[in-house]
């Protein structure tokens, strides 16, 4: 690979759509990942979050109860992004880096290669949830699998400014990036509201971030502009 502080030019360069954003460390395109991906100049890291296939674009109102075991009210998400797999969009993405960590990878297990080493994320859950955790899968070294226990909502209290409903927190992606090692180059062509993005930006690595909604693009853009450590959102 040529020297990492040329690769987001390679990438612009090489690419047939402009970018939607672009500063010294990120770059976001507005587009099908399936029209870049092929194009790109190879990353050291995939890290990305597809999506699942479950209807999850209906935010937390699709089931579930809370507290004195009362139906949740819905929180609504527009879109239909998640009502299939891409994974023709994610086997091609596989390609493009040389380690993937891949969340939700137990959606894809009938289509992704047999890898020993998960990625286990603990949500502490301090209330039923759809889910008690989530699972990585990666190409990661060894076969041990590691796991982060880690609260991204606590009692929903962060589930009201959640501007995706598959977002993850900030915290998450730093360990992955963290996991993976010397990786100074990352592709997200899932990238939602952009926290791979902001993950790789303030670890000091490079990334492009590939997404079909403008209104997500736009959402990622503004966290990258900011000069600060991104705390406040997961």
């Amino acid at each position: 690979m040529k020297p990492y502080y040329n690769w987001l030019d390679e990438v612009v360069a090489a690419v047939p759509v402009a970018p939607y954003y672009r500063d010294d460390s990120v770059v976001i395109f507005n587009a099908d990942c399936r029209e870049i991906v092929p194009q790109m100049p190879k990353a050291c890291l995939l890290l990305t979050d597809p999506p699942y296939g479950i209807g999850r674009e209906r935010g937390i109102g699709g089931g579930g109860f809370g507290f004195g075991n009362r139906p949740r009210n819905p929180k609504r998400y527009e879109g239909g992004w998640d009502r299939d797999r891409p994974v023709d969009a994610l086997l091609l993405a596989l390609g493009a880096a040389a380690t993937c960590i891949v969340w939700g990878g137990n959606y894809y297990s009938d289509v992704l290669p047999r890898r020993a080493k998960w990625l286990v994320w603990d949500k502490e859950q301090t209330m039923p949830s759809y889910s008690d955790a989530e699972l990585a899968w990666t190409t990661l070294g060894g076969v041990a699998v590691k796991m982060l226990r880690y609260s991204g909502n606590g009692l929903l209290a962060r589930e009201k400014t959640r501007v995706h409903p598959t977002q993850k927190p900030l915290a998450l992606m730093n360990w992955c990036i963290s996991l993976a090692g010397d990786v100074q180059t990352i592709l997200d062509p899932f990238a939602g509201s952009g926290t791979t993005g902001r993950a790789a930006k303030d670890m000091g690595r490079k990334a492009v971030l590939i997404e079909r909604e403008e209104r997500y693009c736009e959402i990622a853009a503004r966290r990258m502009a900011q000069g600060v450590l991104d705390f406040g959102t997961p």
